[in-house]
C-alpha cells in the first residue's frame, strides 16, 4: 500500500517513537565516545535534546505538520546540549523552515525538507568535519532526494533516507582515523540514525510496546517527595554539593550484555556512594531511582547492567534555585555588562568570581548546559551587553545558539578549557565595547597552555599511547599526550610538554579527586627542575579531573 502523505497524526507518532528509541539506546550511544575519559555524553546530550522537542510537540494541539515541526526546531534549539545536540537542533530547524504553512507532506516534500535540514546543519558549523553527524545528515538526505524522484511513497522516501543514512554511517571510521583507531563509528551519527529508524517505525504504524511507560503511581509521588524535601533544606546555592537531580527507569525484563541479577539492597548501597537523596525502589519489572549526583552519567552507565534504560531526567538544581532566589528578591541588582562562565567546583567558582565574573552556569564536562540555561542566565543577569565563556569544546555550539536568540547583544568568547577562561577574564575591561572585549579576551587565549589530568574509564590505544583502564591521562589542549599508572608521574610528565622557553607561572588547580597533599607534591618534583618558575596552587573542587593546569 502506498502512503501518500504524512500528516499531523502520523509526524507525532514518528516523534514519540523515534524520541523513545534514541532514548533506549543513549548508553550504547555513549559507549562510543572516543576518548576514554569521562565526558559529555552524546548519547545523553541528543536524547535530553530531542526529549525536549517531543515535549514541545506534544504540547501543541495543531493538526498542520508545519505547526509541529515549528514546536520540534523550537523545544530542541532550547534543549539542545553538546554539539551533536546543538546539530540535531539545527537540522531540524532547517527542516522547520522548509515545511512552514504545510499540513501536510507528500513524497517530494518530506525529501526537501531533509535537504534542507542538512543545509542549515552545515551552515552553522564554521569548519563542517565529514565522518561526523554531518555527513550521516548529508548521504541520508541525499538518497531521500533521488527516491522521492522515483516515487510518490512517502514511507520509500523515509526508508531510503534510513539506508543512506546507514550506509554514511559505516563510512564514518575511513573519515576520520581517529574513528578507525578506535574501532568504533561516530556516536552523534549513530544517535542521528536511531532517530531516523524511529521516524520509520511511527510511519509505518509498527506495533510498538512502550513498556518503559509503567504505571508509577506511588514511586512518583515517593520521588517527588525525596527531591521536594531535599532542595528546600538547602541554604544557599553554593552548599548543593551535589547539583544534579537525576531520576532514572530501569525495565528489569529487558535482555542487554552482560545483564546483571538485580538485588535492591545493593542496588542502593552502590548508587549511595555517587551522591545523596537517594531513592531507589522497584517491583519485579520496574526500578526507578531519585538521586542527587554530580556524576549522572555513572548513575546511567550503573542502572544499565540490570536492564535497559526507560526515561531519564536531568535537573540542574543550582540553577533551579538560583531561579527560586531570584524570584525572591524584589530588588535584583543589575549589570551593564555581563561575564557569564560554565564552571563546576566552589573553588573554579571563586576563582571566576574573583576576576569579575558575574554569573556561573554549573556545569561542563560531564554534565553540559543547554541552550535555555544559557538563555536563562543571561536574562537574569538583569545586563545590557553580556559575554559567555563556554570554558568547555562541547559547549561552544550551544552558547552561540543562546547568542543568536538573546534579546541583548551576546559575545562569545571560545574558551575550551578552565584555563582559557581564567585567561581571558585578565583582558576583560567592563569599559570597552563588547566586540572589543571579545577580540582581547579571544586574542589572550594563545597564551596559556592547558593540561588536564583524569582517569581512563577503558583500554584504548591513541596516538600511539597505550591506556589501560585505571591510568592516569595527561591531556594537553585537548590531545592525551601522557598515560601512568601513577597520578603525579602522569601530571609531571604531562606538565614537561606543556613548558617552552617562554613559560613563566604554573597554576594548579586540584579537584574533589585528589587534595592539597598531593597537589603539593606535584609542585616539589617541578621546584626541583623548574626553580626559575612561579607555582600558584588553588583547591579547585572540581568533578572529573584530578588536576587541571595552565602554564603561561
Amino acid at each position: 500500500m502506498v502512503l501518500k502523505e504524512i500528516d499531523s497524526k502520523k509526524f507525532r507518532d514518528m516523534v514519540r517513537v523515534a524520541t523513545h528509541r534514541l532514548g533506549r539506546n543513549a548508553e550504547f550511544i555513549n559507549s562510543l565516545n572516543v576518548f576514554p575519559v569521562p565526558d559529555g555524553d552524546t548519547g545523553t546530550n541528543m536524547n535530553l535534546t530531542i526529549e525536549s522537542g517531543a515535549k514541545a510537540v506534544a504540547q501543541n494541539n495543531s493538526d498542520s505538520v508545519g505547526d509541529l515541526t515549528e514546536s520540534l526546531a523550537k523545544g530542541m534549539l532550547m534543549g539542545a546540549r553538546g554539539n551533536s545536540g546543538v546539530i540535531s537542533s539545527q537540522l531540524f530547524r532547517g527542516v522547520y523552515k522548509a515545511t512552514q504553512g504545510m499540513k501536510t507532506l507528500n513524497a517530494q516534500e518530506l525529501a526537501n525538507a531533509f535537504s534542507n535540514g542538512v543545509a542549515t546543519a552545515y551552515k552553522g558549523v564554521m569548519k563542517p568535519v565529514e565522518g561526523t553527524i554531518l555527513t550521516v545528515a548529508r548521504i541520508g538526505a541525499q538518497e531521500g532526494a533521488n527516491k522521492a524522484n522515483e516515487t510518490d511513497d512517502v514511507a520509500e522516501v523515509m526508508k531510503a533516507i534510513v539506508e543512506g543514512a546507514k550506509r554514511a554511517l559505516k563510512s564514518t571510521p575511513d573519515l576520520l582515523p581517529v574513528l578507525k583507531q578506535v574501532g568504533v563509528v561516530d556516536s552523534g551519527g549513530q544517535g542521528l540514525l536511531f532517530i531516523y529508524e524511529g521516524f520509520l517505525e511511527g510511519l509505518l504504524g509498527e506495533e510498538f510496546a512502550d513498556r518503559y511507560q509503567p504505571d508509577e503511581g506511588e514511586m512518583d509521588e515517593m520521588i517527588n517527595a525525596m527531591h521536594h524535601q531535599s532542595v528546600q533544606s538547602q541554604l544557599s546555592t553554593k552548599d548543593i554539593a551535589n547539583g544534579y537531580c537525576t531520576e532514572i527507569m530501569v525495565d528489569l525484563t529487558a535482555d542487554v550484555p552482560a545483564k546483571k541479577t538485580f538485588n535492591l539492597d545493593e542496588f542502593r548501597e552502590h548508587l549511595s556512594k555517587l551522591g545523596d537523596s537517594l531513592l531507589a525502589v522497584s517491583d519485579e519489572e520496574v526500578a526507578k531511582v531519585h538521586i542527587h549526583t554530580e556524576q549522572p552519567g555513572a548513575v546511567f552507565a550503573y542502572g544499565s547492567q540490570f536492564g535497559q534504560l526507560g526515561k531519564i531526567k536531568i535537573d540542574n538544581m543550582r540553577i533551579q534555585h538560583e531561579t527560586i532566589v531570584n524570584n525572591n528578591e524584589e530588588n535584583q541588582e543589575s549589570v551593564d555588562f555581563a561575564v557569564i562562565a560554565v564552571a563546576s567546583g566552589n573553588g573554579i567558582r571563586k576563582l571566576f568570581e574573583s576576576e569579575g565574573v558575574n554569573r556561573i552556569i554549573s556545569g561542563g564536562q560531564t554534565m553540559n548546559p543547554s541552550t535555555q540555561d544559557i538563555i536563562d542566565s543571561i536574562k537574569k543577569s538583569g545586563a545590557k551587553k553580556a559575554i559567555v565563556m563556554p570554558n568547555n569544546g562541547n559547549i561552544i555550539m550551544a552558547a552561540k545558539q543562546a547568542a543568536e536568540v538573546s534579546d541583548i547583544p551576546v559575545g562569545i568568547v571560545p574558551t575550551k578549557t578552565i584555563s582559557q577562561g581564567l585567561t581571558a577574564m585578565l583582558s576583560f575591561d567592563p569599559d570597552d565595547s563588547l566586540a572589543d572585549n571579545v577580540a582581547n579576551m579571544t586574542d589572550a587565549l594563545d597564551t596559556v597552555v592547558s593540561g588536564e589530568v583524569t582517569k581512563a574509564n577503558r583500554d584504548t590505544t591513541i596516538n600511539d599511547i597505550a591506556i589501560h583502564q585505571g591510568d592516569f591521562l595527561g591531556i594537553v589542549d585537548g590531545d592525551i599526550k601522557v598515560a601512568a599508572s601513577d597520578l603525579i608521574v602522569a601530571a609531571s610528565s604531562m606538565i614537561e610538554k606543556m613548558l617552552d622557553e617562554d613559560s613563566e607561572i604554573i597554576t594548579v588547580m586540584y579537584g574533589r579527586d585528589s587534595n592539597k597533599n598531593e597537589a603539593q607534591r606535584l609542585v616539589d618534583e617541578l621546584k626541583k627542575k623548574h626553580d626559575d618558575l612561579e607555582f600558584e596552587l588553588h583547591d579547585g573542587g572540581q568533578p572529573v579531573y584530578n588536576f587541571l593546569i595552565s602554564v603561561e
